[in-house]
């Protein structure tokens, strides 16, 4: 929730209006354990005033009327995120649809393949994919003029903090939603086809690593792969399923351990992950895969980038030899890189948006 919050929060900090629309498809019974978690969790960050969560069908479940949302789009920009929000009258009350993509690669690959159009609709393109209009970038363009952007984060919702546990940690899915996409040739995959290549990082470093994971039982065989290895697996649900426990169990550790998907490193998109970025808020050092990273961030100093396992167990040694040069240039990165306040004001420009 907190890569998503990090718009609204940092657009009113800028003075901006906001309302955060959402659906879910699910049944009764799950909508109504839905809705109560969106009300918590928003009302904890302070946006329970400016929501509206609506069901599959188009009611509402909670928040805005459904007038009073379409009226307050006559006069607002529509950030929409993946084209989650497809909702006909919805997307033809908004004054401007700009399509946000947080997942590179594969909607510019279903399009080309005729599978799925989720950009159909909009009005301008926005991707955090930052390499994606270079050459050597694998993700199409689709003939569409992507804008690049940086994830924000919301500095003062992020103060660094002193490590309480001496563990690498991050919070993931095994697969995540999507399938892996084959496309002129190649096959373009997912978390768990880049993190079979690190499994004896633990035994080969004697770091302890720590996985909020979510996996299906499907996939026993690379859970018993990944305990065998020294990886141990705690539920996300119970440890960050919400917006002050998730950022609680990032703030107590030592600092973050990142796999990317295959379809981010074998396209060189140039994806970090809104993750990363807050432990880098938080003065945690972050271990990041290379997705095409090392033109576009410093790296070396808080933020470490690897390509192979030796590499990964190098950076292990390196930020545990000096952890808190490291622990600072984290939070000085997040500062000069990611703060919402630039990200979002630079985004802003770029649309027209004074």
């Amino acid at each position: 929730m907190w890569g998503l919050c990090h718009y609204p929060l940092g657009f009113r900090t800028l003075g901006c209006d906001v309302a955060m629309v959402d659906w879910i498809d699910a049944t009764s019974k799950s909508e109504a354990g839905a809705a109560g978690t969106v009300r918590a969790s928003l009302s904890y960050l302070s946006l329970d005033q400016s929501y509206c969560l609506l069901a599959s069908d188009g009611a509402v479940i909670v928040g805005f009327a459904r007038g009073d949302l379409v009226q307050r789009l006559k006069e607002s920009l529509l950030l929409n995120t993946m084209g989650f929000v497809n909702d006909a009258e919805i997307l033809a009350a908004a004054s401007r649809r700009i399509f946000l993509d947080i997942d590179p690669g594969f909607g510019q690959m279903w399009l080309e393949l005729g599978q799925a159009d989720v950009f159909a609709g909009h009005d301008a393109f926005v991707t955090i994919g930052e390499n994606i209009n270079e050459p050597w970038c694998e993700v199409p363009t689709c003939g569409r003029n992507w804008m690049t952007t940086r994830q924000p984060v919301v500095l003062d919702q992020w103060p660094a903090t002193p490590k309480e546990r001496e563990v690498f940690t991050t919070v993931a899915s095994w697969r995540g939603p999507w399938d892996a996409v084959v496309y002129e040739g190649k096959r373009y995959g997912l978390r768990c086809h880049e993190f079979r290549k690190f499994f004896e990082l633990p035994r080969l470093t004697g770091q302890e690593f720590e996985l909020a994971l979510d996996i299906d039982p499907a996939d026993e065989n690379d859970r018993r792969a990944l305990a065998e290895n020294g990886w141990r697996l705690v539920d996300p649900r119970v440890v960050a399923g919400d917006p002050w426990s998730y950022r609680r169990y990032i703030q107590g550790s030592m600092a973050e351990i990142c796999v990317a998907k295959n379809m981010y490193v074998k396209t060189k998109s140039g994806w970090f992950s809104d993750r990363s970025i807050c432990y880098l808020a938080s003065g945690k050092p972050v271990l990041h895969q290379d997705t095409g990273l090392r033109h576009l961030y410093p790296t070396g100093e808080g933020l470490i980038v690897f390509s192979t396992l030796d590499e990964a167990a190098a950076g292990v040694e390196e930020i545990r030899r000096n952890y808190d040069r490291h622990s600072k240039a984290a939070r000085e990165i997040a500062e000069e890189y990611f703060d919402s306040d630039k990200v979002l004001t630079r985004l802003l420009e770029n649309l027209g948006v004074g």
